[in-house]
């Protein structure tokens, strides 16, 4: 029995007219969204670099005139790595530990969808009810003054929902049948999340996290109600008002002369730098946990 050779049918000109339209929409829309981001970061870099110096990584605003040609960002650089750092140290764990619940113990039961139903509603909130509350519970009914631990507990909020979302859609991707191996093999449920179900999904968790920090990172509207205004350096988040990036480029831009917009502009470099060293952080472990390494 002969078999009739296959016939190939060509492309007609109709389809690859509108295969071509559809590769222009899609460089189309690449280049509408990558545009404004490269314009922005060239700006950033094209006026902040005027004024980034050892100078100004290395000197606080103390006793510098709005005027003055000297002066730098250390204060607000080391209050920014405290606060965002004591928002991971709350946030995280207790993220972590709501997403194993939702997809671990929770499927179907009634505290599981209303936990994912305000965890829904507190990804929406402005940042600037996070301060508001912080401001209103810690800093007036507590009494307990601005800080740079209040700013931290707004962060915090904010931080909260992208960890349990991001965390949650990482645990899922863990597949079944590695849950049911380590059920097979006689392994507790709380032993096999712990040496199973999170290493697996470690990379992926690793990298919500960072997307949470990086987010919180700029947010200024929580710390001008939380943390206050200061040219001082204050190593102590818990007591006093401490400086961060965004108050910093907040108050260099509100004065009107070109020393100070210097100093904003740096300032904004300096948190597009720390941005992008997180970005790196998570791919470098992204990389260190990939079962490819060093293939």
């Amino acid at each position: 029995m002969t078999m009739s050779p296959s016939v190939i049918t060509p492309v007609s000109v109709s389809r690859r007219v509108k295969n071509r339209i559809v590769q222009g929409l899609v460089w189309l829309a690449f280049a509408i969204a990558v545009v404004p981001l490269v314009s922005v970061l060239w700006l950033v870099i094209k006026n902040g670099l005027a004024r980034f110096d050892v100078e100004f990584l290395t000197h606080s605003m103390r006793n510098i005139g709005p005027r003055d040609a000297g002066g730098g960002a250390y204060h607000a650089i080391l209050g920014t790595l405290e606060q965002v750092g004591v928002a991971t140290l709350i946030s995280v764990p207790i993220g972590l530990l709501t997403s194993i619940y939702l997809v671990e113990y929770g499927r179907g039961r009634r505290l599981a969808r209303s936990i994912s139903f305000f965890v829904d509603v507190m990804t929406g909130i402005p940042s600037v009810v996070a301060g508001l509350f912080i401001l209103a519970f810690w800093v007036l009914i507590l009494g307990l003054g601005y800080s740079g631990f209040a700013g931290a507990l707004a962060l915090s909020i904010l931080m909260m929902p992208t960890v349990v979302r991001s965390s949650e859609e990482m645990l899922r991707l863990v597949p079944n049948e590695l849950r049911e191996a380590s059920y097979a093999l006689g392994v507790p449920k709380w032993k096999t999340i712990v040496r199973i179900v999170l290493p697996t999904a470690f990379t992926g968790i690793i990298t919500g996290i960072m997307l949470a920090i990086a987010r919180v990172a700029g947010e200024t509207a929580p710390l001008l109600l939380t943390v206050f205004i200061t040219d001082s350096i204050n190593p102590d988040p818990f007591h006093g008002p401490q400086m961060g990036l965004p108050l910093y480029i907040f108050d260099q831009m509100s004065r009107p002369n070109d020393t100070a917009i210097d100093r904003a502009w740096a300032g904004a470099l300096t948190l597009i730098l720390f941005v992008m060293l997180l970005n790196l952080v998570a791919r470098l472990i992204s990389w260190w946990r990939s079962p490819a390494k060093g293939r």
